[in-house]
């Protein structure tokens, strides 16, 4: 008899989500597989900490749903589990009349999903806020908060446990077999007999599909996402979250100022083409990985799209003086002085073979197993509404008994 009913892999905060959401519903013993010695260090750690509103996405996507869903239930779990989080809302700033139409048309959106504390606000409005900020016209979002996501998933670890089910660290999934009516999964030093298995990989998502069988019809493609810290004697600067204008061809925000919970200040990031998927160094590199990005198709139809852009992002990552003049259009009085080196993070962005950047999440089921296999911005934002999608999934296609 399988030692569980759901093996989850992956312990960031979308698996743990899902884990807890399986542990509160149905009766189903669980597992979560995590390949690091602890939780939520890849993506979910190097996240910026930002709520998001919703404002972005289109109009009925799963973005759009999950996120408009998961940021009142995250505000609701980070209350009731005394974690800090602040509402402080963000201003989206067009810093160019050429800009105005994307600023309408995102205002258009965030209506479309029910943004009621969002509005128009104008340069004169937008100095009250932020007084060192320049731009034409802006969006003043009010359902915009931050918190340290790292702290949330360890909190649904921890509900998880209470709950019955089990969380294995360094338990790195190498090969999953199925055995008749379950799954023999190799994980760590271990052998994990389970029925069903729900992949929460992230950067490697598309390798676990690959071990169980499956055609993700996608890859992931790893960018590099860096920032760099504002002086806390420059913090003035930036009293809340300013956004540039997002360039909607792409599923990236632009650089941007963001306060964390703990009172710094970031910028950025960029999005530079990484060559090891959990590679946080600009000199990072797997051969494994770069060969696996030489070998893919989409990833060169990709690179023959958006070549220009990648370059540009390439010359941010290298050049100060770059990053600088990007953020000096929202912030003039920024200085490179005001700024030092600070951390980056890496995004899985699934890629298509026609080379589309897959701009919406993207789960699929098959056989006794569930995929995510696009889950980046606003995931960690929409977790708890993801997890709970997964799960209802989860019971549907299982049969999990109902707690």
């Amino acid at each position: 008899m399988p030692q569980f009913d759901v093996a989850i892999v992956g312990g960031g905060i979308v698996g743990l989500a899902t884990a807890m959401s399986l542990c509160e519903s149905t009766r189903a013993k669980v597992v979560v597989l995590e390949a690091e010695a602890e939780l939520a260090i890849h993506q979910t750690g190097h996240n910026s900490g930002v709520i998001h509103s919703g404002l972005y996405y289109k109009p009925g996507s799963h973005k759009a749903r999950n996120c408009i869903a998961g940021r009142e239930l995250m505000y609701r779990f980070c209350a009731e589990h005394g974690l800090p989080f602040d509402r402080c809302g963000k201003v989206v700033v067009a810093t160019g009349n050429s800009e105005l139409p994307a600023l309408a048309e995102l205002e258009r959106r965030g209506r479309a999903n029910g943004l009621t504390g969002m509005r128009r606000i104008t340069p004169a409005e937008l100095k009250e806020r932020e007084p060192h900020a320049t731009g034409v016209a802006a969006l003043l979002v009010a359902e915009t908060g931050i918190v340290d996501f790292k702290r949330v998933a360890n909190q649904f670890a921890e509900i998880v446990a209470r709950q019955g089910g089990e969380i294995r660290a360094r338990a790195k999934v190498r090969k999953v077999a199925q055995l008749g009516g379950e799954l023999a999964i190799e994980a760590g030093d271990d052998v994990v007999q389970a029925r069903h298995l729900v992949n929460c990989a992230g950067l490697q998502a598309d390798r676990i599909a690959h071990l169980c069988g499956a055609d993700p019809g996608v890859r992931i493609i790893p960018f590099r996402g860096e920032y760099y810290d504002l002086a806390p004697e420059r913090r003035d600067l930036v009293r809340h979250l300013i956004y540039p204008v997002a360039d909607a061809r792409f599923p990236f925000l632009g650089v941007h100022f963001t306060r964390r919970i703990g009172g710094g200040i970031e910028a950025g990031p960029n999005a530079v083409l990484a060559l090891r998927r959990e590679g946080y160094g600009r000199l990072s590199f797997s051969a494994r990985d770069a060969l696996a990005l030489a070998r893919f198709q989409g990833f060169w139809r990709m690179a023959s799209r958006y070549w220009r852009t990648g370059c540009e992002e390439l010359h941010r990552s290298w050049s100060k003086r770059a990053f600088v003049r990007a953020l000096q259009k929202l912030v003039p009085e920024l200085q490179a002085g005001d700024l030092a080196a600070g951390g980056c993070g890496v995004r899985a962005q699934a890629v298509t073979r026609d080379g589309s950047l897959v701009d919406d999440f993207h789960i699929v089921a098959a056989d006794r197993m569930i995929h995510v296999l696009n889950a980046p911005s606003p995931a960690a934002t929409a977790s708890i509404s993801i997890g709970r999608e997964i799960a209802d999934m989860a019971i549907r296609r299982f049969g999990l008994a109902a707690s």
